[in-house]
């Protein structure tokens, strides 16, 4: 027989504070404190503040209000710095993949199952394909080709409509031999090797997109290798522009890092010591 279920007493942000004094939080400003309760959600805030757990229910000496917010806003600027790399890595593996399969099979050969490898559940996919079109139908080039070609969907045009996540299931379906020839082409790695850090990167996505904790966390569902040192070695390998890499990217992480020295340690975001000489692409 299952308990019964006890909801829980809402409270105001001022409330909230008080929690926060209680367990041992040191509050600087309080108009300021109670502005952010107010902006973001406690149970957010609650992801940060955790860190600082020394047993249930307390925090351990020292720890501050504005210690906690400059480690979100670090993590904030952190999950938008990856986000703009990982959109690169995902427009770029949209073109390899739609720019070969369509040359290979025809502009419309994603409609025929014989495109893809037999692991490929054809009709799901093509399901998902107009849900995506059905989704996107107020955006004009939707309506362009609902309106001028009888809504006919080239490839490149379907792909633009994929998540990140939709576009890795698109690779996998490929046939081997096609996958390969992405891989080695446009990657100079495996299908396998691609297919795997496709795999962790698309985790890392959803990671960011959905503002979860960056900072002393695990990212995707490995009981290894799951730091965001790991995952930026696999974005690393797949990013196609190493001067910009090697300049733009890393330069504002070590920016980052140091801008935020007050409050941020790098192992807690599994970075060794030499960590910006182990990200860098040779030239």
């Amino acid at each position: 027989m299952s308990r019964e279920y006890t909801p829980k007493i809402p409270t105001t942000p001022e409330e909230q504070l008080d929690k926060l004094r209680e367990r041992g939080c040191t509050v600087e400003d309080e108009g300021y404190a109670v502005q952010v309760l107010g902006d973001i959600n406690y149970f957010r805030l609650a992801y940060y503040f955790s860190l600082f757990l020394e047993t249930k229910g307390k925090y351990r000496e020292g720890t501050s209000f504005n210690q906690v917010m400059r480690i979100y806003d670090f993590d904030r600027r952190l999950r938008s710095l990856l986000l703009e790399i990982l959109e690169e890595v995902e427009i770029s593996l949209r073109a390899h993949c739609s720019n070969f399969h369509a040359i290979k099979y025809g502009a419309l050969g994603y409609l025929n199952p014989d495109s893809f490898a037999r692991v490929h559940k054809h009709q799901q996919f093509l399901s998902r394909v107009e849900r995506l079109i059905e989704s996107n139908e107020d955006s004009d080039m939707v309506k362009h080709y609902q309106g001028k070609h009888g809504g006919k969907f080239p490839l490149w045009v379907i792909t633009e409509l994929f998540s990140f996540g939709s576009l890795n299931m698109f690779y996998k379906d490929l046939k081997p031999q096609d996958k390969t020839e992405i891989a080695q082409k446009h990657y100079n790695m495996s299908s396998g090797a691609l297919e795997n850090r496709i795999d962790r990167l698309s985790d890392l996505r959803n990671h960011c997109a959905h503002y979860h904790r960056l900072y002393d966390s695990a990212i995707g569902f490995l009981p290894q290798d799951n730091t965001l040192f790991d995952h930026l070695l696999i974005m690393r390998d797949v990013y196609s522009r190493p001067d910009n890499w090697n300049g733009y990217f890393l330069e504002r992480l070590s920016g980052l890092c140091e801008s935020y020295g007050d409050v941020v340690e790098t192992q807690r975001l599994g970075f060794p010591e030499d960590w910006e000489e182990r990200l860098r692409v040779d030239s």
